[in-house]
């Protein structure tokens, strides 16, 4: 088990310095809902209920309170577990992993107690790929648009699905839009974010996120637009015009 007051042994070849940097400074702030994660607090629901109900439709299970019981699933880039924790909630044997110790730590401390299937490590994905480890759901949620190799960090996160798993995947499409209302009015207008949360040009539309998940061997199976209703908040459903949430499976026996 790795240390989560030490640094990866294996460090990502796509990780950015400046990236986990960032994230770092505000790794104690995770769980606080009027903090600089406050968006993800906001989107979480919207995007947790969009995971089940992918799950549930391309690996065919039942519904209920737990309906990912019995799968393995792994958080790539789990922050402070607001991701990793539901998945556990939801049943799955959970490994949520993050290149920066302080937020592994704050996940660790807000879990404790709470009895769930759930383990943190610090680790890469390259870690896990070349240890052979797979899952039956991947979930990377608003990570791509932070490392420095898109196509080779997705490459890995493919490996790690089981076959006849399913990935899920999230970022910000590169639009006009997405510079206005992604970039200009979330971090200097409205201050939903720290002002340098993101590059917009790292965004990327769907054909280029989907274009290394398809050359690693998976089908995308649904892109879908992660958007703000003005009576009923945030919904997984309509364009992918800024936020968007991308599903891939991996062919194999379910």
């Amino acid at each position: 088990m790795v240390n989560p007051d030490e640094p990866a042994d294996f460090v990502s070849q796509s990780a950015d310095p400046a990236e986990l940097a960032q994230f770092a400074q505000h790794a104690r702030h995770w769980w606080d809902r009027e903090g600089p994660f406050a968006p993800l607090h906001r989107i979480n629901p919207a995007r947790m209920d969009y995971i089940r109900n992918q799950a549930i439709q391309r690996l065919r299970l039942r519904g209920g309170l737990q309906p990912l019981a019995g799968l393995k699933a792994l958080d790539i880039g789990c922050g402070g577990g607001l991701v990793a924790e539901p998945l556990a909630r939801l049943g799955a044997e959970t490994m949520g992993i993050d290149l920066v110790a302080d937020s592994i730590i704050a996940a660790k401390h807000h879990a404790q107690g709470q009895d769930l299937p759930l383990t943190y490590r610090v680790a890469s994905a390259e870690e896990l790929a070349a240890a052979g480890e797979v899952f039956d759901l991947v979930t990377c949620l608003e990570v791509v648009e932070h490392v420095a190799t898109p196509s080779a960090f997705l490459a890995t996160v493919a490996s790690l699905v089981r076959p006849g798993g399913v990935l899920v995947l999230s970022t910000l499409n590169r639009n006009l839009a997405s510079l206005a209302l992604g970039k200009i009015a979330a971090e200097y207008v409205l201050r939903w974010v720290p002002a340098g949360t993101h590059d917009w040009r790292k965004f990327l539309r769907p054909s280029e996120l989907a274009a290394p998940v398809r050359a690693s061997g998976m089908q995308v199976v649904d892109v879908t637009g992660l958007n703000l209703h003005p009576l009923y908040g945030w919904q997984a459903r309509g364009p992918a015009l800024v936020n968007y949430l991308m599903t891939a499976v991996k062919p194999g026996d379910v």
